[in-house]
């Protein structure tokens, strides 16, 4: 059985305990929250709650550690850190951070002799293999990534983090006009602000600055200021009513030629009903190929790119050969 522990109890840690027990070989041991461990009940009746400064106490416990913290601000800091005492798992998605992130926590794994795998989920993660092998097949070609519509996981935390924010979604929404040019195989080139909106709906705290907020959302960087943004302040109790599911989706679509007016669309889709189940079942499948490598002395700080199918497989190779080839 494949140990596993998880950092961080929101949405994300949910999902990932949801997944854990739909896989036979992996065994949820503790959850670790920054919370009273007594006022936090998860479903795993074996599972021991476990405040964060204790941490350590089951370094030798553990195979893998699913960090579920916010990529703004929780990621960059857990995940180089818990690296230097477990094999760790993480859904880090701020693009344009990654290589930094990727060093960082490389360093780490390394000088403890740990496999951490970051980024890992559906964007990035499954999104990022596909335009890989997009366009590793279609070379002659254009990418295009639209999500949505749908909640965002980060950039909903991202808004939570700002002063006087009680809760808040972020919706991001393709643009229609756009995503059909696409399909269509008409190439168009479309800046970040053409392809995808953003929607926020916002909770403030009793007298806050409203203003202030909008102002803070509208120009965060990465995530908010090259986008078409729209923020709507709402009650908590309307939150709750018209926006307590996470769902999700989006596409991924390269189109190229292969010859003189011989043309390709390939695309790759996804429609989820939970943003974070899912993210999760992707978090613990890579957690099954953190344990293989951590076997095999192969130490480091990885992404997708790097992890073989059958490391991911539940099934042995012979089956995979079978059945799935």
């Amino acid at each position: 059985m494949i140990k596993i522990g998880i950092y961080g109890y929101g949405n994300l840690g949910k999902g990932v305990e949801k997944a854990i027990k739909k896989n036979s070989d992996m065994e949820l041991v503790a959850v670790f929250t920054r919370r009273d461990p007594k006022s936090l009940t998860i479903e795993t009746s074996k599972a021991k709650v476990v405040n964060i400064k204790d941490v350590l106490n089951y370094k030798d416990k553990i195979d893998v550690m699913v960090i579920c913290g916010g990529s703004a601000t929780d990621l960059p800091e857990m995940t180089p850190e818990l690296a230097k005492n477990f094999n760790v798992i993480d859904s880090f998605d701020t693009h344009a951070n990654v290589p930094t992130h990727y060093n960082n926590v490389n360093n780490s794994a390394n000088a403890s002799k740990h496999v951490a795998i970051i980024s890992v989920g559906w964007d990035p993660g499954m999104f990022s293999l596909n335009r890989c092998i997009m366009e590793s097949i279609l070379p002659d070609g254009k990418d295009y990534t639209f999500w949505g519509k749908g909640v965002s996981q980060g950039h909903s935390d991202a808004i939570r983090r700002i002063n006087g924010v009680v809760d808040a979604r972020q919706y991001t929404c393709p643009v229609e006009k756009a995503l059909e040019a696409v399909r269509s195989g008409k190439n168009p080139e479309l800046s970040v602000r053409e392809k995808h909106t953003r929607l926020c709906y916002v909770v403030a705290k009793e007298g806050a600055d409203k203003a202030l907020i909008e102002k803070e959302i509208k120009e965060m960087p990465n995530y908010f200021a090259d986008y078409d943004t729209t923020v709507n302040f709402i009650s908590l109790e309307e939150l709750k009513k018209n926006h307590n599911g996470i769902p999700h989706g989006g596409f991924v679509i390269r189109t190229g030629s292969t010859s003189d007016n011989v043309k390709h669309v390939i695309e790759y889709s996804l429609k989820l009903d939970s943003n974070p189940e899912f993210t999760g079942s992707i978090l613990v499948a890579y957690a099954r190929a953190a344990a293989r490598l951590y076997k095999r002395a192969d130490f480091g700080c990885k992404t997708v790119f790097d992890i073989a199918p059958k490391d991911l497989a539940i099934v042995d190779y012979s089956e995979l050969l079978k059945h799935t080839l």
